[in-house]
């Protein structure tokens, strides 16, 4: 194939990103921040759309298992005062069926609003879930650099939990204490009004207790949450570094990094428990010294014949039964706190913009069919987030549709950013980037990423089974197992895949030992193969390959490659030596282009490079 020309005409204005249009930096560090129980509420309540309804069914069942608790204890009054205390018989059995029917009706009531109350709560968590991972899915590579993968994991898993008792379990909770509260209030009331009153002084000292607590429990709470985080983010770091860790026997340190963030969190849990405790019996004291009180005043009241027996054990009862509830109020507030860290945590990704968005409607322009696959990129600049240092600097190319280039060039000098901005992981500072003519912010992100194949330095793969991860790579349609063979057999990968356990069906797993990189590699090959895309990005392709597994590769890579626009980026220049064209960058320019031999020819950086690469051994096989 002939080179394009390197030279290409001036664009006209790229269409600005999300970022640009709006005056928002999306490379800015995430800062931390502290959410009230309020805000934390607001900010999560939508997502209980479509389970409203069932909520307040919810609650319906917790009203009329509260007013069902207030009927039998009005009914055990009334039946201590007829039957058990002039120890009638006949007297007892129309209260006693009474009784064991609201008892019955109020259980039935009670398990369907909390059987009710479980699906919905579960629901949420769900959607809360869901909505979270995919908004981490959209986030760019520097935001996963940023925070440990253990940490992110926790945030999906312990979290979402502490939002849904604030906002699911903690509002029907609320509905059934406030009418409980009510209920056995009026009922209290209804006995004896003037006692009721005196026993009622003592709901402010609950609420001044919740308060007393709940500035401490706030602190407490985000360093258990985030002590949380930090132990899943070691012991998910020392599992996926454990060849590295035998290697350098680095066992003890890493049992002495697990050790020390697990105390981390023993003190934080400890410190959350103690103060739980001391609210928890500090209010039972406090609740004790109420029943005594009522009891004492209604045992004065019998003396003075202004009271029953059956009265005042009712009486205490709904008292016994009006501060649990009373409790659970204080107790919200102090779930509320708890459920703020969280807050604070998953707002910390929610709110952590994309860096590429699809273009606004107006600005969108679709390709008409399957891109020829011809890339220009004209004066692009670029620098990583939070870094001073520009990745590229006024680079320029042009390819033809079906053109194999090679991007070479020293570690550090930007060849690898080119596939991100390609693939709009980032948008250019400055520049444009098209395909087939069209700038890639313009496309939308689905259409542009589903015309090219990325195969990237790490082999990446799924555990599942290999079908599975070969066919992953096309959803439309939606490939045959015949489909997965052809391109099994098309990557060099059919043999061996037979002769594993269960074929095509046979379980694989990143890391896996099962499988040898060059094998791995030939699978990710098989699935570059069906996906079918006009441009492909070998990122690295034989890097961590000895001589012979990268030979085997280099037969499937070509024909991977052939009729596509191919773009290897690469160190090993024995991959170059074919090629159509090769551009060597250095500090994020473009320093050379030509083909081998005329680089060659120009004893510049490319042949000082090439001098110092190992060459292939004799009779090896190059890449066309």
């Amino acid at each position: 194939m002939h080179p394009a020309p390197e030279a290409v005409a001036p664009a006209p204005e790229a269409v600005p990103s999300a970022s640009q249009a709006t005056g928002l930096s999306t490379d800015a560090p995430i800062l931390t921040r502290h959410v009230g129980a309020a805000e934390a509420f607001r900010r999560f309540w939508p997502l209980t759309q479509g389970d409203r309804r069932w909520m307040l069914l919810v609650g319906v069942f917790s009203v009329v298992a509260a007013l069902a608790e207030t009927v039998a204890i009005l009914l055990f009054a009334r039946l201590t005062d007829g039957a058990l205390q002039t120890g009638s018989v006949s007297a007892f059995w129309t209260p006693a069926g009474q009784w064991l029917t609201v008892a019955v009706a109020g259980a039935a009531v009670g398990y369907l609003g909390n059987s009710l109350a479980a699906w919905t709560a579960e629901r949420f968590l769900l959607r809360l879930r869901a909505r979270v991972f995919a908004h981490l899915q959209t986030l760019p590579p520097h935001f996963f650099q940023r925070n440990r993968r253990g940490d992110l994991v926790e945030r999906l898993t312990g979290d979402v939990d502490a939002i849904e008792h604030l906002v699911v379990s903690g509002l029907v909770g609320a509905c059934t204490a406030v009418f409980s509260t009510l209920f056995y209030g009026a009922a209290a009331l209804w006995l004896r009004w003037e006692l009721a009153l005196a026993t009622f002084v003592a709901a402010p000292i609950f609420f001044a207790a919740t308060r007393r607590f709940t500035n401490r429990l706030r602190t407490v709470s985000r360093r258990v949450r985030a002590a949380d985080g930090a132990v899943t983010a070691v012991v998910e770091e020392a599992l996926g570094n454990v060849v590295l860790t035998q290697a350098y026997n680095r066992q003890r340190d890493e049992e002495e990094r697990l050790a020390r963030e697990a105390r981390r969190f023993l003190r934080a849990s400890v410190t959350s428990a103690r103060l739980n405790g001391l609210y928890t019996e500090i209010t039972e004291v406090l609740e004790t010294i109420c029943v005594l009180a009522v009891i004492g005043m209604g045992a004065w009241e019998i003396s003075q014949s202004r009271m029953t027996l059956g009265q005042l054990l009712a009486f205490a009862a709904f008292i016994g039964y009006l501060y649990p509830p009373i409790r659970s109020l204080g107790t919200l507030g102090l779930t509320a706190t708890a459920a703020t860290a969280a807050a604070d945590r998953l707002l910390e990704i929610l709110d952590a913009a994309p860096s590429v968005t699809d273009p606004p409607r107006w600005a969108t322009t679709r390709l008409a069919h399957r891109a020829r696959g011809a890339l220009q990129a004209d004066r692009v600049s670029f620098s990583y987030p939070n870094s001073r240092h520009r990745a590229l600097s006024a680079f320029s190319f042009a390819t033809s549709p079906g053109e194999f280039l090679v991007i070479t060039g020293p570690s550090g000098a930007g060849k690898s950013t080119l596939a991100a901005l390609l693939l709009r992981f980032y948008d250019p500072d400055a520049g444009t980037i098209r395909l087939d003519g069209i700038p890639v912010n313009r496309l939308p992100l689905d259409q542009l990423r589903s015309n090219i194949t990325l195969l990237p330095q790490q082999t990446l793969v799924l555990h599942d089974t290999v079908e599975y991860n070969i066919a992953c790579g096309r959803d439309d349609p939606a490939p045959t197992h015949d489909d997965v063979v052809r391109a099994a057999r098309a990557a060099d990968a059919d043999d061996f895949i037979a002769a594993l356990p269960d074929g095509y069906g046979t379980v694989i797993a990143p890391a896996t030992a099962g499988l040898s990189g060059g094998q791995l590699q030939r699978i990710a090959i098989a699935r570059a193969m069906l996906r079918d895309a006009p441009v492909l990005i070998l990122d690295e392709p034989t890097t961590g390959l000895d001589t012979l597994a990268a030979e085997r590769i280099l037969a499937p890579l070509r024909r991977l490659a052939e009729g596509r626009t191919t773009l290897v980026i690469t160190h090993d220049l024995d991959l170059a030596t074919d090629a159509d064209r090769v551009l060597v960058l250095h500090h994020g320019r473009l320093v050379e282009s030509g083909t081998h031999a005329q680089l060659l020819a120009r004893s510049g950086l490319y042949a000082t490079l090439f001098a110092a690469h190992p060459q292939a051994p004799d009779g090896a096989v190059h890449y066309r």
